[in-house]
């Protein structure tokens, strides 16, 4: 017997100021984990359709909680580009006006792609339009295929798009997956020109064993989710302080000249002292430096430092 998808949890979250009832929503359907250019071109064409149907209501995001590549791989770490919180935020800079985010469990794994569009989109949503990417799949077993879609939408009476692949200016496709692969060596200009914006991490600034404060450079350490794929190396970054962003320079890795520990993030703040410790604070990445390395001494590991900073403002004066 198939789970009911009436027993589906969904979260609606308004993005605007506005929170006009979710009646006919135009809903595009998708993970959404980085909010990229190619997002935003789903979001663009779910906004024209919008605007050429009858009494369409908000242009809403249809997304999953936890990403579904957790739910079938649990035992492996995942590379999130925005945490569950950042994500409302990017989503409406894309334009998105409201969020519906479905519990991805056992229930919403096992339920068909019949009764997905019947009981999920037409009954409980009552969608006036959908728009998916071009290889869009849904259901269990990914039996509800592109042609599938399009023939559900025209016997329940929503109208449905599909978006090709959105390439950039280089040429590159642009998805979540070459984005985590561009983060992962490091290369954040290609990254952040895929995302439209730079990769940023959030988190609250912790005590670490305050070496850098030994060395000259105290640093704001943040440990990151532990399915982090960014190169370890030395970067140069922006620190979003009581909402003030600052220049800085960020090591994230493991420290090989001291303790070879967990990741962990750490940022000199530039021309900046001040006691940050509990402080949430936001870290955009803008340029990489150079990898992690061990030096023969504490000297040269200065030296390379201060050649650090003055790279990472000259990298900084040209964002």
């Amino acid at each position: 017997m198939e789970p009911s998808t009436g027993s589906l949890a969904i979260n609606l979250i308004f993005l605007g100021k506005d929170r006009e009832p979710l009646v006919r929503p135009v809903l595009a359907i998708g993970n959404f984990d980085g909010a990229h250019r190619g997002h935003e071109a789903v979001a663009a064409a779910a906004r024209t359709l919008a605007a050429g149907l009858r009494q369409a209501g908000p242009v809403t995001a249809l997304s999953f909680e936890p990403h579904p590549r957790t739910f079938f791989q649990p035992h492996r770490l995942f590379f999130r580009l925005n945490s569950p919180e950042e994500r409302p935020k990017r989503l409406a800079s894309i334009g998105f006006e409201a969020l519906a985010l479905l519990a991805f469990d056992a229930r919403l794994a096992a339920t068909s792609a019949e009764d997905f569009v019947q009981h999920l989109l037409v009954e409980r949503l009552g969608a006036a339009g959908v728009v998916v990417g071009h290889d869009f799949h849904f259901g269990k077993g990914r039996q509800g295929t592109p042609e599938f879609l399009a023939e559900a939408g025209r016997r329940h009476g929503f109208a449905v798009r599909f978006v090709e692949p959105y390439r950039d200016e280089t040429g590159a496709i642009v998805s979540s997956s070459a984005i985590r692969q561009a983060l992962s060596e490091g290369d954040v200009a290609t990254a952040n020109r895929m995302l439209g914006y730079a990769y940023a991490v959030a988190g609250e600034v912790i005590h670490g064993a305050k070496r850098g404060r030994e060395l000259g450079y105290p640093t704001a350490n943040i440990a990151l989710p532990s399915g982090n794929g960014l190169r370890h190396g030395i970067y140069a970054v922006r620190i979003e302080i009581d909402g003030e962003p600052r220049a800085g320079v960020a090591s994230f890795g493991r420290r090989p000249m001291f303790d070879n520990g967990a990741p962990l993030l750490e940022v000199f703040v530039i021309d900046f002292s001040g006691d940050l410790y509990g402080k949430r604070v936001t870290v955009s990445f803008e340029g990489f430096l150079r990898g992690e390395e061990r030096f023969d001494s504490l000297e040269a590991l200065i030296l390379q430092m201060d050649a650090d900073q003055t790279e990472a403002r000259r990298i900084l004066s040209q964002h």
